[in-house]
């Protein structure tokens, strides 16, 4: 293709998402532009659990709505609301209590796992297009349950992941440490996850990523978007805050929760807010782990990557601007310790970030239903890293033309 003749696209944001769609668009021939006020992969990505999750779970629900209570009045409990942000947050939860009625969570899990069911094998031929496989580990994650109650209350995500065809494995005291000897005798039951693989390093990921794309021919814009406006010839015009212009074909909207701002601006309100999620990343951890870990009830992660074990998790509702809170990772280390008696706190740094959370747990990924050559790829909330590479394909389909290979209605940017 000449290159005076290739389809100009700008894509906003340069984490996980964003640099997939870029490195996905140009390798299809098109001339692409990634723009982000940081560089690649220094976002919430970089802070991610490195998990690749196909066992998607649909957030709301009756089991949610029974736990919740008892979760916001726990202060070590898996969700915070600062009281401050309550009133804000109103609208959004009457949100998420409407998608977990019965008659929408089929619908919603049979769109997560749309996604989740081709999440693997398009993340492995992603890794391989850019020559990077050996950063997915082969093992799996445990999910453990310290006692046969929290077990029996996680049957029904079971049989979810039955109903969809997810593989695994029951595992009861005796077999659960020939596959982690690090883990506590005291933990009854253990869920052995075989295909939710982690990445040795996400912030890596992203950095080749961008490298691949640029190699490519990608070009990379250091600056923040400010609106978007389309001239009357069809031509999409980004505007950035230090006053330059960047024109374009088509424009691909992934700046995690900062794309709600855009899409106001396009008249195009979302309800997406920050689900800020924290993590302890030990760097002389005292212990050696083969797989991920989640323990359901108290809804955290340990994974060992970036050279080191990573213990993190929860959901703290408080919006973009306030402050971190750095007592909420440590409450998630003494939980770890709980389930890893060996594990020690040694050259640690706390860190948070900010998830892109939807209330229907599914993301966008969608052109603009008001203006044609937008596309967004937002509100992924805990799956960003899962459905990278499946999030690519599909936008690489819809901005060239291409008939996508699932339904993209469930994401569609209007379903509000």
């Amino acid at each position: 293709m000449a290159e005076e003749t290739k389809k100009r696209v700008v894509v906003v944001g340069a984490g996980v998402i964003g640099a997939s769609i870029a490195f996905e668009l140009q390798r299809r021939g098109l001339a692409v532009t990634l723009i982000d006020k940081a560089e690649p992969g220094r976002g919430t990505s970089y802070g991610n659990m490195a998990s690749i999750a196909l066992d998607f779970v649909a957030g709301s629900g009756p089991s949610t709505w029974r736990k919740m209570p008892g979760w916001l009045l726990d202060p070590e409990g898996p969700v915070w609301l600062r009281p401050s942000h309550a009133a804000k947050m109103l609208p959004w939860f009457l949100r998420f209590l409407a998608a977990g009625r019965p008659s929408r969570l089929r619908a919603i899990e049979d769109a997560g796992m749309s996604l989740s069911q081709r999440a693997l094998g398009d993340f492995r031929q992603m890794l391989e297009a850019i020559g990077a496989s050996e950063l997915m580990t082969e093992e799996g994650c445990l999910a453990i349950y310290e006692t046969e109650a929290e077990f029996t209350a996680d049957r029904g995500h079971l049989a979810m992941m039955q109903r969809y065809g997810v593989e695994f494995e029951v595992l009861s005291n005796g077999a659960i440490q020939y596959y982690e000897p690090a883990l506590s005798p005291s933990i009854a039951k253990a869920v052995l996850l075989p295909d939710n693989k982690s990445i040795r390093d996400p912030y890596q990921l992203v950095v080749k990523l961008a490298e691949a794309a640029k190699a490519a021919g990608a070009a990379f814009v250091s600056g923040a978007v400010r609106n978007i406006e389309r001239r009357g010839d069809g031509t999409a015009v980004v505007l950035l805050e230090d006053g330059s212009r960047i024109e374009a074909d088509s424009v691909v909207l992934a700046a995690g929760v900062h794309t709600r701002f855009l899409a106001e601006k396009l008249g195009e309100p979302i309800p997406l807010e920050t689900e800020r999620g924290y993590h302890t990343q030990i760097m002389k951890p005292g212990i050696s782990m083969r797989y991920s870990m989640i323990w359901p009830a108290r809804a955290f992660m340990v994974t060992p990557t970036a050279g080191g074990i990573r213990v993190g998790g929860n959901v703290e509702l408080a919006g973009l601007d306030a402050a971190p809170d750095f007592r909420r990772p440590r409450v998630l280390v003494r939980h770890a310790q709980r389930a890893l008696p060996g594990l020690k706190l040694e050259e640690a740094t706390d860190w948070m970030g900010h998830r892109p959370a939807l209330p229907d747990t599914i993301p966008i990924i969608s052109p603009s239903s008001k203006m044609p050559g937008v596309f967004y790829a937002t509100g992924h909330g805990h799956l960003g890293l899962t459905y990278a590479a499946t999030t690519a394909q599909l936008i690489g389909d819809m901005v060239t033309g291409l008939k996508p290979p699932l339904d993209i209605t469930p994401f569609r940017i209007d379903r509000y």
